[in-house]
């Protein structure tokens, strides 16, 4: 069986935009991946390891546990074997905390490759690909979330051509979701629902070839 990490934020996790409250597995994009992938004959399970704030390397003033490099490691190590990893984060670089720019963001991206290439891992398996997402394009944010994004929008401009440049340099594989969907029309940062399943049915085209 194929095991695929997915490595996310609240953009992965399905939070319902402008609630707390979350989507069914089966409405999330990675669940949308699983379901397909396994119709179409592959044996896979998909790992959510998707955290709501969670950042590439940067901490968050007011929650713990939001810098993505802390612990990757061990979730490399406790989902072993892994077929494929996948990231998909940024969009939290760019709350009104922080003050970075999409190229420093997409730059902190190569301290998580490093971390999964070199995860403590049993002897004898697999250092898996790692397949890096950029976001959709961040819209003027709207709604509860707006004072967290304020300028979100103007911050991340370039990121997907960012990240695009650090999977080329990195030898990841690539998969920009800015090209199947935008962000939500409710919050303009999060996905709405019928947008996780587009992302989830392009992702199974894309991935297919990468765990055959």
């Amino acid at each position: 069986m194929h095991q695929i990490l997915v490595y996310a934020d609240s953009l992965s996790w399905g939070i319902i935009p402008d609630t707390r409250n979350r989507l069914s597995f089966e409405q999330r994009w990675p669940g949308v991946l699983e379901n397909n992938l396994l119709k179409a004959g592959a044996s896979v399970r998909v790992i959510e390891d998707c955290l709501n704030g969670r950042r590439t390397v940067w901490d968050d003033p007011y929650k713990p546990g939001r810098n993505g490099l802390e612990g990757l490691q061990q979730r490399i190590e406790i989902n072993s074997p892994l077929s494929l990893v996948v990231i998909l984060l940024g969009t939290n670089d760019f709350q009104s905390m922080h003050d970075l720019n999409a190229w420093q963001s997409a730059q902190r991206l190569k301290a998580l490759v490093d971390a999964i290439r070199h995860a403590p891992i049993e002897p004898g398996m697999p250092v898996p690909p790692i397949l890096l997402i950029a976001p959709p394009e961040i819209q003027k944010a709207k709604g509860n979330i707006a004072p967290k994004f304020e300028g979100a929008e103007k911050k991340a401009v370039g990121l997907s051509a960012a990240i695009a440049a650090i999977a080329e340099e990195c030898q990841c594989h690539f998969f920009d979701a800015g090209l199947v969907t935008p962000t939500s029309r409710v919050d303009g940062v999060h996905l709405d629902e019928d947008q996780h399943y587009e992302l989830g049915l392009a992702l199974t085209k894309a991935i297919k070839p990468l765990i055959s």
